[in-house]
């Protein structure tokens, strides 16, 4: 059996989709031109609160500078970065903002710092509630390359707005304005992102953006830090070794903990739906891996009154889908992974996962489909991870799972 499973919808929606530009409200008229370009998302994270977590590691700065470390997807040489106050309360103060190719740890490669301004302004004050996006800047980035972005905050500022799970370590440096030093100072580290959602690259007529809605398992809790094996990675690299595919860049929207229906470790996946795939630029295919949070947290004492069906779960899904289709995206279901032995699961939850999954398989409501069980479960125990996928916990795949669930994703579906 394939991984990748399409409906009609999928092959209508590959043979159209030269009628979408630069996503979801730009139709083009006629072909593209050899010298048209546009904007499209090369790295981005979901922006968090402290909804119901204990928050990030570093919770507040003060005359501080955060450096913060991002693999890219796409190449390009002119950049631009979305920074985010979007769950902030007060108005953000950013004194300086930098980014430069990463040399590794809190270094960076001498001579490719550049300066980000904010309408010719070096610096500027977010409010509350808003994202700001900085001036395009020019540095060469080759695809798949890291960048080090660095942020001074020269008031006291609390960390309102980060993202939990970056499996990547930022610095945080001594007192001062350190965003242009080859090596920073560093005062503190953690494995979070601190108001940044996005990186940009302006990119050929026909370049576009895959965005990966998920939880923690799109997120890649339990895969090395600093090493970039998310499943998301492996599809990034599978794309760029594949002919013609390096024109697409693939966004990772996960959030440890995250929902369909209901708020836990950030908004649930309908809530934040605009703001995680539609204000994407360039975005033209969504993939959901949606779900198993919502059955494993029905079984959990304190989410009782959140106990949601398998029905439930699936009318969430269509309204994803219907709200892709609406802007003429391209939206792909996952299939959702084994837990049997983790925490949460339950022989109730198990036929939960199996009556979405069933739907995501037949219905030919989504336009194909990705199936991540079929990759990740053991043949002997198909309620069970694949021991050589397991993290142990029996809900994570490890890096070698990421690896297997990144690649089984069929290049058919991305290409015209």
């Amino acid at each position: 059996m394939r991984s990748i499973r399409y409906t009609l919808r999928s092959l209508f929606a590959l043979a159209v989709a030269t009628t979408v530009l630069a996503g979801p409200s730009v139709a083009q008229e006629g072909p593209p031109r050899p010298g048209d370009r546009h904007w499209v998302g090369t790295w981005a994270a979901s922006p968090q609160g402290t909804i119901a977590s204990s928050g990030p590691e570093v919770k507040s700065f003060e005359d501080q500078t955060i450096r913060q470390i991002v693999r890219v997807s796409m190449g390009g040489d002119t950049l631009r970065v979305r920074f985010s106050n979007e769950l902030g309360r007060t108005p953000l103060v950013i004194g300086a903002a930098r980014i430069a190719l990463s040399a590794g740890g809190a270094k960076i490669e001498p001579g490719s710092s550049r300066s980000l301004t904010f309408g010719g302004a070096t610096s500027i004050t977010v409010p509350a509630g808003a994202p700001v996006l900085s001036d395009q800047v020019t540095l060469h980035v080759p695809p798949m390359a890291d960048l080090a972005i660095s942020l001074y905050l020269p008031d006291s500022t609390a960390a309102t707005t980060y993202h939990e799970l970056s499996v990547q370590t930022s610095y945080v440096s001594t007192p001062g304005d350190h965003t242009d030093a080859v090596d920073m100072p560093t005062a503190l580290k953690a494995v979070n992102w601190y108001f940044l959602s996005g990186v940009s690259v302006r990119a050929p007529a026909n370049a576009a953006a895959i965005v990966t809605l998920g939880n923690s398992i799109t997120d890649g809790f339990a895969s090395t830090v600093d090493a970039n094996t998310r499943w998301p990675n492996f599809l990034a690299r599978h794309l760029r070794d594949a002919h013609q595919l390096d024109r697409l860049s693939v966004l990772d929207e996960g959030i440890s903990g995250n929902r369909v229906l209901n708020d836990h470790v950030g908004r649930n996946a309908l809530a934040r739906f605009d703001q995680d795939v539609v204000s994407r630029p360039g975005v033209r295919y969504v993939i959901v891996l949606e779900g198993i949070n919502d059955i494993g947290f029905s079984e959990t004492s304190g989410f009782r009154n959140q106990n949601v069906s398998a029905d439930e779960i699936i009318a969430g899904h269509r309204q994803l889908i219907a709200r892709a289709h609406e802007l003429g995206l391209t939206i792909y279901g996952a299939t959702l992974t084994p837990f049997e032995g983790a925490g949460y699961a339950s022989a109730e939850g198990e036929a939960k996962r199996q009556a979405v999954n069933e739907w995501i398989r037949t219905s030919g409501e989504y336009d194909g489909v990705i199936d991540f069980d079929e990759v990740t479960r053991d043949p002997a125990h198909p309620s069970r991870f694949l021991p050589k996928y397991d993290s142990g916990d029996h809900l994570h795949p490890n890096d070698a799972g990421y690896q297997a669930m990144g690649e089984a994703v069929d290049l058919a579906l991305f290409r015209r």
